[in-house]
C-alpha cells in the first residue's frame, strides 16, 4: 500500500492528538500543593483582571506533562457576553520567535542548513549597511539580537505594504547604534530575515514550514500564523486598547503583520500552547516521536546575548543574570533556569515562561495593550506559587508600577510643554508644510491639511495629528485632542536656504525629504 505524503502527514497528526491530547488533568489526580496554588488563582485572576479594568485572559499551566490549568477569564470583546475560555485564540505576537528558531532547529537536523551558515547563503541579495557584516551575519546571529541594528525599522513592516524580501531589502539603509556582536538590541527584521532564510533552506514559506514540521505533529489545529485566517475563527479574542485615562478599554482592528510573520503572527490558545510547551519541556519529543534533537534544543535554548549585563532585580534578589538564547529569554529564578519571553501587537499581550528543570510551563494570553501588565503579574505571581518563591500580590505591585510611569510620563510632557520657547509660531504658512516626503528606506509619508490643522500618514496605519510645539516643531499624537499625550511623537521641519520646507523628521523612524511642492490640502 503507498500512501502520499499529506497523507501521512495528516496521520501522524491525528495520532499525534489522540496519544497526546491536552486534557486537564483532573483535580483529584494532582497533588495537594499543586490544588492549592490553582485554587488561590480561581479567586486571583478575576479579582486581578478587575483591577485592571481589563478585557479577558486566559492561563494556561503545564506540569509534569500535563495540562493542570486551562481556564479563561472576561469577555472576548468589550461590551458583548461571549466569554473567554481555553479554546479562545490570542495573537501571541513575539512569542512567535521562538517558534521560528525551533524552525531552523528542525531544518538543521535534517541537514538543510547550520545555525552558523551565512544568511547569504540562502539569500544571496541580503544586504546590511556594513559590507563586512554583511558577509558575516549568521542565522545565530539573526535569532540572538546582535545585530547592531537595535530596536529600530519596525516603521518599515508596521501597517505598510512591503512584502517580506522587501522589507529586508531595504534594511541595508539602516545605519547601526551600535557595533556588531557587541551588545543586545532587539530587532524584528533579522527575524524576518531568519524566517525567509528557513523558507529558502526548505523550499517551503515559513508559514508552511511551521504548520507541516510543528502544528501538525503536535495537534495545534487551532493555531495559524496570519491574521487572516482569523476571519472564520468563531471562538476568538477581539483586540483592545486602554489607556490609563480610559474608563474601559475600546476594541480596535487586528493587526495584520504578515509581512513581518517570523518575528510575530502566530495566533494561539491555551489548549495549543499547551503543547507546544510540553514539547519543548520534553526535550522536543512529543507523543512519541522526537521532532527535535534534544541536543539542537538545547544549543537553542543556550546563552548567546547578554540581555541586560547589570541585574538588579530588588523584587526577585534570587534573579542573577538576564540572558537572550535564540527566540527565547533565559535567565535564573529561585534556583533554576527559566526560559521566558513576551509577546505584543496592537491590542494582544501574552506571557510565555517554560522551567525544563520543574517541567514547568505557563501561558497567558490577555487582549488589551496599553494600560496592561497583568499577563506579566500573572506569570510570575505562578511562577513564584511552583518554584516556592514568597507570595505576592505581582497584580498590585505591577499596577502601581505602571501607574507611577504613567504619571512620570505625563509630568515629563508637562515639562517639556513648560520649558518650550513660549508664544512662537510656525515660519510658514500651515498649508507650505503639508505634501509628501519621501525616505531611501521607509518610503513616502504624507503631511495634509485637513480642517486647518496638519496629519501625518506614513503610510496609512500611522497617522498623527500634529499639534504645534515651537517654531517648526510640533508633536503628533493619535488624536486631534491634546499635544500632552505621553506617547507623542516629535515632528520637527526643515526649511532650506530659500525658506522652504525642505524635509521632515519623525522621532525614532527618521529624516524624510521634500518629494514633491504640491500641498496637500483638505477643507
Amino acid at each position: 500500500m503507498t500512501s502520499s505524503v499529506p497523507a501521512l502527514r495528516r496521520r501522524a497528526a491525528t495520532l499525534a492528538i489522540i496519544a497526546s491530547a491536552a486534557l486537564t488533568l483532573p483535580a483529584a489526580a494532582q497533588p495537594a500543593s499543586t490544588r492549592a496554588i490553582l485554587a488561590d488563582l480561581d479567586r486571583y485572576i478575576p479579582r486581578a483582571l478587575a483591577e485592571w479594568n481589563g478585557a479577558g485572559v486566559a492561563v494556561g499551566i503545564v506540569k509534569d506533562d500535563s495540562l493542570v490549568y486551562a481556564k479563561g477569564f472576561g469577555v472576548r470583546a468589550v461590551g458583548k457576553p461571549d466569554a473567554v475560555d481555553d479554546r479562545t485564540l490570542f495573537a501571541i505576537g513575539s512569542n512567535t520567535k521562538f517558534f521560528t528558531a525551533v524552525a531552523a532547529g528542525m531544518l538543521a537536523d535534517d541537514g538543510k542548513l547550520s545555525l552558523d551558515d551565512k544568511v547569504t547563503r540562502f539569500l544571496p541579495w541580503f544586504q546590511l549597511h556594513d559590507p563586512w557584516v554583511t558577509r558575516e551575519f549568521t542565522l545565530r546571529d539573526a535569532m540572538s539580537h546582535r545585530s547592531g541594528l537595535g530596536r529600530r525599522g519596525d516603521a518599515l513592516w508596521y501597517g505598510t505594504p512591503f512584502s517580506r524580501d522587501e522589507i529586508i531589502r531595504r534594511v541595508r539603509y539602516l545605519v547601526p547604534n551600535t557595533s556588531f556582536r557587541s551588545e543586545f538590541g532587539y530587532q524584528n527584521i533579522m527575524f524576518l530575515t531568519a524566517g525567509q532564510a528557513i523558507a529558502a533552506a526548505a523550499g517551503r514559506s515559513w508559514d508552511d514550514v511551521v504548520r507541516e514540521r510543528i502544528f501538525e505533529p503536535l495537534g495545534m489545529t487551532a493555531s495559524s500564523t496570519s491574521a487572516k485566517s482569523l476571519a472564520t475563527a468563531s471562538n476568538l479574542a477581539s483586540p483592545h486598547s486602554l489607556e490609563g485615562d480610559q474608563a474601559r478599554p475600546s476594541p480596535i482592528p487586528y493587526r495584520d503583520i504578515d509581512n513581518v510573520a517570523p518575528a510575530g503572527s502566530i495566533n494561539s490558545n491555551v489548549q495549543d500552547m499547551a503543547r507546544w510547551m510540553r514539547f519543548i519541556l520534553a526535550g522536543g519529543s512529543y507523543g512519541g516521536r522526537t521532532l527535535l534533537k534534544p541536543a539542537t534544543l538545547a544549543d537553542i535554548t543556550s546563552p548567546h546575548t547578554i540581555a541586560t549585563r547589570i541585574v538588579n532585580d530588588t523584587l526577585n534578589p534570587t534573579r542573577h543574570f538576564s540572558l537572550y538564547a535564540l527566540g527565547i529569554g533565559l535567565s535564573d529564578l529561585h534556583g533554576v533556569k527559566v526560559l521566558q519571553h513576551t509577546g505584543g501587537i496592537d491590542g494582544m499581550l501574552s506571557f510565555v515562561a517554560m522551567v525544563p528543570e520543574r517541567k514547568l510551563g505557563i501561558v497567558v494570553l490577555t487582549n488589551v495593550s496599553g494600560h496592561n501588565a497583568l499577563y506579566t503579574a500573572l506569570g510570575n505571581r505562578i511562577l513564584d506559587a511552583f518554584l516556592g518563591g514568597p507570595t505576592r500580590d505581582w497584580s498590585a505591585i505591577a499596577l502601581a508600577q505602571t501607574k507611577r510611569a504613567e504619571q512620570a510620563a505625563a509630568e515629563r510632557m508637562r515639562t517639556r510643554m513648560a520649558q518650550r520657547v513660549q508664544d512662537s509660531r510656525p515660519s510658514r504658512p500651515l498649508a507650505e508644510y503639508a505634501g509628501t516626503y519621501r525616505n531611501e528606506m521607509y518610503g513616502d509619508l504624507t503631511v495634509s491639511l485637513e480642517e486647518g490643522a496638519l496629519v501625518l500618514r506614513y503610510p496609512t496605519a500611522t497617522v498623527l495629528h500634529l499639534h504645534h510645539f515651537t517654531f517648526d516643531t510640533f508633536m503628533g499624537t493619535a488624536t486631534a485632542v491634546s499635544a500632552l499625550a505621553s506617547d507623542a511623537s516629535t515632528v520637527r521641519f526643515e526649511l532650506d536656504p530659500q525658506g522652504r520646507v525642505a524635509s521632515v523628521d519623525l522621532e525614532q523612524v527618521g529624516t524624510f525629504t521634500r518629494a514633491d511642492g504640491r500641498p496637500h490640502i483638505t477643507k
